[in-house]
């Protein structure tokens, strides 16, 4: 697995921290223009911000002897030139830097709901979207073939969306914002609340969220106050994947600040996940790709020497009891001998650094 350049790994981390800072912009977006108009002979400032739909909406701004309203004209104008600049930061890291960007509809999905403000409400985006931050993140190559995906998995606490007291814009309306083809998809229970949102080409939006400690609520989607009319699933072992995220950048446009899954966490909850498909549909070839993305982080991890972060998860797991332990093992057992043999080993060392006793999947 080649590691990546130093220098693309520092051009990263000022990426990530200057698309923080223009997210506070959000009043006056990039795309929009602040546009002067005298009326009665004295002078406005207006916000001009593109439909959609090949027309502006206009939004008042204020009288331009306002010195706070100069200094926010001024200050657009500075952005926008950073704007470009760090569209010209991704390029370089995606073209010649071998990090890893996402395909176009889950780069705008993501990003309308980021502006939406689904990371500011503590949402985690999961699945194989966030998986394709992680080679920026990690500072490692990673395989195409383990990062196509064809939808976006949107995670958030039950507790946390009850609790914030604040709310995304409608989900429909943000998602028919990229492609007015998306609509709810029907419940499997037959509930009219929906917890997934697909368009006329089959990219599918879905929000899942931690099981409340029963399985009774597994087949019903749960009420999310802060997703903006949308409900989730109640998915097991869920709450061990989001706990604890990080902050990153997904390389779509000019970056988007994005929260997703610790990267140790991600593996060992792939290797459960896998043990739980389904033998037929899909179950094969998703369990085939858990598989794959599991593997790829452990040698990850190992080269880029956090071994300790992952026996600690590991351990954590491994301790919630045989439904968890059970769960690791087949995971690992589907492994190929190469990338078992590989677990062991980072496990044993990581273990070893934290001075902590493990207990190891496969037999040695």
């Amino acid at each position: 697995m080649k590691s990546i350049d130093l220098m693309y790994q520092t051009m990263l981390a000022e990426l990530g921290q200057r698309s923080l800072d223009a997210a506070w912009t959000a009043d006056f977006p990039p795309e929009g223009r602040f546009t002067p108009a005298n009326i009665k002979g004295r002078k406005y400032w207006y916000f001009d911000i593109p439909d959609g739909h090949g027309g502006t909406k206009r939004r008042y701004v204020g009288s331009a002897d306002d010195p706070d309203i100069a200094q926010r004209v001024a200050d657009h104008k500075r952005d926008k030139d950073d704007l470009r600049a760090r569209r010209r930061l991704v390029n370089t890291l995606t073209r010649e830097g071998g990090m890893t960007a996402p395909d176009a509809m889950s780069g705008d999905i993501v990003e309308a709901l980021a502006d939406g403000g689904l990371f500011r409400l503590r949402g985690v985006l999961i699945g194989t979207v966030a998986f394709q931050c992680y080679s920026g993140l990690l500072g490692v190559r990673l395989p195409m073939a383990a990062i196509l995906t064809g939808d976006a998995d949107i995670a958030q606490d039950y507790a946390i969306s009850r609790e914030v007291e604040d709310s995304l814009p409608p989900i429909v309306e943000l998602l028919q914002g990229v492609d007015a083809s998306f609509r709810p998809v029907p419940h499997r229970s037959g509930s009219a609340a929906s917890s997934a949102f697909q368009n006329a080409d089959g990219f599918r939006v879905e929000f899942l969220t931690s099981n409340r400690g029963s399985d009774d609520y597994i087949d019903q989607p749960a009420k999310m106050p802060a997703l903006g009319g949308a409900s989730a699933d109640p998915l097991r072992f869920l709450d061990f994947l989001i706990r604890e995220p990080v902050r990153t950048i997904l390389l779509h446009r000019s970056g988007v600040p994005v929260v997703v899954p610790d990267p140790s966490r991600y593996a060992v909850h792939k290797l459960i996940v896998a043990s739980r498909r389904h033998t037929d549909g899909q179950g094969p070839a998703k369990r085939e790709k858990d598989v794959r993305q599991a593997a790829l982080l452990f040698e990850a991890l190992q080269q880029t020497r956090r071994s300790a972060d992952l026996a600690l998860v590991y351990n954590e797991a491994w301790e919630r009891g045989p439904a968890w332990q059970e769960g690791i093992r087949t995971g690992a057992g589907m492994l190929p001998a190469q990338d078992a043999e590989r677990l062991n080993t980072v496990l044993i060392e990581g273990a070893k650094k934290n001075r902590e006793e493990i207990e190891l999947p496969i037999g040695e």
